[in-house]
């Protein structure tokens, strides 16, 4: 969709990219949703016998469903169409053979080893179309010892060492409450996606990229490996401190938490006029590290205070103070947040029944993109005919033994 104003015609910036969608569950679907809100054509290509494993989450649940889709398949599938063909079969391949050679990217988060033996791998493809990219999401990825080993988000995150450092001192390994291992993979394979289209557009030729969440999940740990590979020293879990910076911690006061994050000397001279006790504004305090050396004794402090005030007269004083800080906020608030609002961080998708499902909205603001339109995941099948009569050019002679046979529905 295009959107005219003052500064002309807006596109879309992916909107000549055709992207087939074989993904399944959250990684790969989440990935392909980044590429559909911005802009990319997404065809869903599906089992015609049962359709894409997430459809049936939550699909009876009469809090988490809408239309027969559960939360996941509404929300990761916004924006796609779907085409049912049997990959399983010739003709069912031939017909996504067909799609390739109009296709710029063929997306999947398969076991290692399930596209080759479906000859959909990259080396098939690229002889149909040389400038198609592919990307598999795996959970080890395609090399090393063990790359057919099954994993999920929770695999990953413990392996990765993430979960080691999460949660208090003393305590079980806790992971992460939102399903980093996924997403991340499906965040890296669009990223890898987007690198392989601009290097196409050099050299004219496409490319397989290889993500693996295990991988994605290494490189989240980032300047703390560098800080255990230079020193030898394993983190510990800090629980919400932080290791260098104090104070940097969530507080409690009486209406809830609260996030207090003084990153220098600068803000710890600033909040001192928020919270003004004499014991906090020794000599030795006015640097990092003296105030690290005792920052159990300083984190006391600072606690007995805030509890003997309400969140909201906390925030009011320290934003006034120019302190880094906010409330630790259940889902009820942090979506109806005033600036996650103003943002289109929560956006309402119509339907086909005309019911509208809010979500979370795209956090990639483009200055040329226009103005954001979500349309709904489609249902099962549901663009089949479309696709293959006005992108492939099939006649309902062709389409109709095949729906007969059962190879695209």
């Amino acid at each position: 969709m295009t959107v005219s104003n003052t500064k002309g015609t807006f596109v879309k910036s992916l909107e000549n990219i055709l992207v087939l969608d074989l993904t399944h569950m959250l990684s790969g679907p989440y990935g392909a949703m980044l590429l559909s809100d911005l802009g990319a054509r997404a065809i869903k290509v599906e089992s015609p016998i049962s359709g894409e494993g997430t459809r049936q989450l939550l699909a009876t649940s009469p809090e988490y469903s809408r239309q027969g889709m559960g939360a996941y398949f509404l929300t990761l599938n916004r924006g796609k169409e779907s085409v049912c063909i049997d990959l399983k079969s010739d003709a069912g391949r031939e017909v996504f053979y067909d799609l390739v050679r109009k296709a710029d990217v063929v997306f999947d988060n398969f076991s290692v080893g399930v596209t080759k033996r479906l000859k959909i791998d990259h080396e098939t493809l690229a002889a149909i179309n040389p400038r198609i990219v592919t990307c598999s999401v795996s959970g080890f990825g395609e090399t090393g010892p063990e790359p057919t080993r099954p994993a999920f988000d929770s695999v990953v995150q413990g392996m990765g060492g993430g979960m080691s450092i999460t949660g208090f001192p003393g305590g079980e390994p806790v992971r992460s409450g939102i399903p980093i291992g996924d997403l991340g993979g499906g965040m890296f394979g669009a990223l890898g996606i987007l690198a392989a289209l601009i290097a196409r557009g050099k050299n004219g030729r496409g490319q397989h990229v290889d993500v693996s969440m295990l991988d994605v999940q290494i490189s989240l740990l980032n300047y703390m490996a560098t800080m255990y590979l230079m020193s030898g020293i394993v983190p510990e879990p800090m629980g919400n401190a932080h290791f260098v910076h104090v104070p940097y911690n969530a507080f409690r006061t009486q209406t809830g938490y609260i996030i207090i994050a003084c990153i220098g000397d600068a803000f710890y001279e600033k909040f001192l006029e928020v919270i003004p006790r004499p014991e906090l504004r020794q000599e030795k305090y006015k640097k990092q590290p003296g105030r690290y050396a005792e920052r159990d004794l300083i984190n006391r402090i600072i606690q007995e205070e805030l509890l003997a005030n309400t969140s909201e007269y906390w925030l009011e004083k320290l934003r006034a103070a120019r302190i880094p800080c906010g409330p630790v906020n259940d889902f009820k608030q942090a979506l109806r947040d005033p600036q996650i609002v103003a943002r289109n961080m929560v956006v309402n998708v119509q339907l086909q029944t005309g019911e509208t499902v809010s979500m979370p909205g795209n956090p990639i603001k483009l200055s040329e993109a226009g103005e954001e339109v979500f349309s709904p995941p489609p249902l099962l099948g549901e663009h089949t005919d479309a696709v293959l009569k006005d992108l492939l050019g099939y006649d309902a002679e062709r389409i109709a033994p095949l729906k007969a046979a059962g190879i695209i529905q």
